[in-house]
């Protein structure tokens, strides 16, 4: 059974199952989850826990069995915690976990919490997983995108009797929060409760915010990919400075977004031999959010533009390893910067 973190509150007062796993790589809002889960074990008579931490290839699974099956008519209720790390329970550790999951059904003495990192889809079609999701109750917990990161901001402040306030004013101050915090949400969370600490319940006005929260946003390069396909110039900027300054690697960085470039020159090539969009899009494994981005700009492009692209980004190559090329920056960031926000203008010209 899989059901929606939202819905996890409401699914737990109807009543508890005896097997949960939680899966994904937003590490706040899974602790988060299992802290739900744990309260209502708790509150259901299951006041022993026993934690096991799966690390390498090696790791006994024969005491994880053993805590599941000691349990007899007169011993107290637990929880037993299964952390996997890697994901990757290894084949000793699929076929304890198939066995944990058929014995949790109609295993009142124990309650069976197993936390995962985020899995693929190869991960998820298993059969350790599908038996988990057979005989439990899966939740699914992806990262807070940026476009719904003001949103997950105002809940948040709403729950401890704070609030931005009306109009123009309010949303700006939302938006240089979401800018402070974004790719980091366990950060977000600690700046949000330290407004609590310094203001009292009530409005808070753009001062008292600019003010209070530090800037601790983490960005990745895949996210960096999204936001130049979406042509938002500035929030580019603002995450090459962040890549540069967490030490990301330049080659990285222009491996992404070459990769787009060239992705996007195969399917425009595609298209332009015949083949229908959503098939050209699908032969180049373009799915998800890029998806939508790419059936937006591969049609309002010229093949002459994607030319230009890629012959950029081809000098920028050089750049990152150490050469030298006439009329470009020198500099393996400042380059990155011109090639983004090629590509990011060829995006905004496409909206």
């Amino acid at each position: 059974m899989h059901i929606a973190l939202t819905q996890l509150a409401a699914h737990l007062h109807k009543g508890l199952r005896p097997l949960y796993t939680l899966h994904g790589d937003e590490p706040l809002l899974q602790q988060e989850a299992a802290d739900t889960v744990r309260a209502a074990a708790r509150a259901q008579g299951y006041t022993e826990r026993s934690t096991f931490t799966v690390a390498g290839a090696h790791f006994d699974w024969s005491a994880v069995l053993a805590a599941g099956g000691s349990l007899s008519l007169f011993a107290d209720k637990q929880i037993i915690e299964i952390r996997i790390p890697s994901g990757k329970p290894g084949k000793e550790g699929s076929a304890a976990l198939q066995q944990l999951a058929e014995a949790a059904v109609g295993n009142e003495g124990a309650l069976t919490l197993v936390l995962l990192p985020r899995l693929d889809k190869a991960t998820k079609t298993g059969a350790w997983f599908a038996a988990l999701e057979s005989h439990g109750v899966t939740v699914q917990i992806d990262p807070v995108e940026r476009a719904a990161l003001p949103q997950w901001i105002a809940q948040r402040l709403a729950a401890q009797s704070q609030q931005v306030v009306d109009g123009e004013e309010g949303q700006r101050t939302l938006a240089f929060f979401a800018d402070r915090v974004e790719g980091n949400l366990l950060a977000a969370h600690q700046e949000i409760q330290k407004l609590a600490l310094l203001y009292p319940p009530g409005q808070l006005h753009w001062e008292q915010v600019e003010a209070a929260v530090l800037n601790v946003a983490r960005y990745d390069v895949f996210k960096l990919s999204e936001a130049v396909l979406s042509g938002q110039l500035l929030r580019v900027q603002r995450m090459l400075d962040g890549l540069e300054a967490e030490g990301e690697a330049a080659v990285l960085v222009h491996w992404a977004l070459a990769e787009d470039i060239r992705t996007l020159k195969r399917v425009k090539d595609a298209v332009t031999a015949g083949r229908p969009l959503p098939m050209a899009l699908r032969e180049q494994r373009v799915w998800g959010a890029k998806e939508r981005l790419f059936e937006r700009i591969v049609p309002r492009t010229t093949d002459a533009a994607l030319a230009r692209l890629l012959q950029s980004a081809h000098k920028v190559d050089g750049i990152v390893k150490g050469l030298s090329v006439p009329d470009w920056p020198q500099q393996p960031w400042q380059a990155l910067q011109r090639l983004a926000l090629q590509l990011g203008k060829l995006a905004l010209a496409a909206r």
